[in-house]
C-alpha cells in the first residue's frame, strides 16, 4: 500500500472515531468491547496502526498527536449534553498508542527493520 493511501485510510480513521465518539446514542454503539476503556484502548490501538506506518519516520509524533486527539475528543465530550470527559478515556487512549507501538516495533523487527 502506497504511502498516500496509508494517509487516507489513517485519515478516514480519525473521522469515524471522532463521529463514534461524539455520536449522541442512549445504548453502546455496536463496535464496542463491553467496556468503555478497552473500547478506547483499541479504537487508538488501530490508529497508531494505521499511522505509524504512514510517517514511519514521525513515529513520537504520530503517538503524542494520537494522545492530544484523544484529549481534544474528551474536551469535545465535556461540551455535550449527552456524553461526558473522562480523562481515564485518555489514559486509555495512551494505552493504545502505546499497544500499538508496541506491536508495529515487533513487526518491524520480524520483517528486518524495513518500514
Amino acid at each position: 500500500m502506497s504511502i498516500r493511501m496509508r494517509r487516507l485510510t489513517f485519515g478516514a480513521a480519525l473521522v469515524v472515531v471522532l463521529i463514534l465518539s461524539l455520536w449522541p446514542t442512549p445504548e453502546p454503539l455496536p463496535l464496542n468491547t463491553g467496556w468503555d476503556k478497552t473500547d478506547h484502548v483499541a479504537a487508538f490501538a488501530a490508529l497508531g496502526l494505521l499511522g505509524l506506518p504512514a510517517w514511519p519516520q514521525l513515529r513520537a509524533r504520530v503517538l503524542l498527536g494520537l494522545v492530544a486527539y484523544g484529549a481534544l475528543i474528551e474536551l469535545l465530550q465535556g461540551l455535550t449534553v449527552y456524553r461526558q470527559a473522562d480523562w481515564g478515556d485518555l489514559l486509555a487512549d495512551a494505552a493504545g498508542g502505546a499497544l500499538a507501538a508496541m506491536l508495529y516495533a515487533g513487526w518491524l523487527r520480524w520483517r528486518g527493520g524495513a518500514s
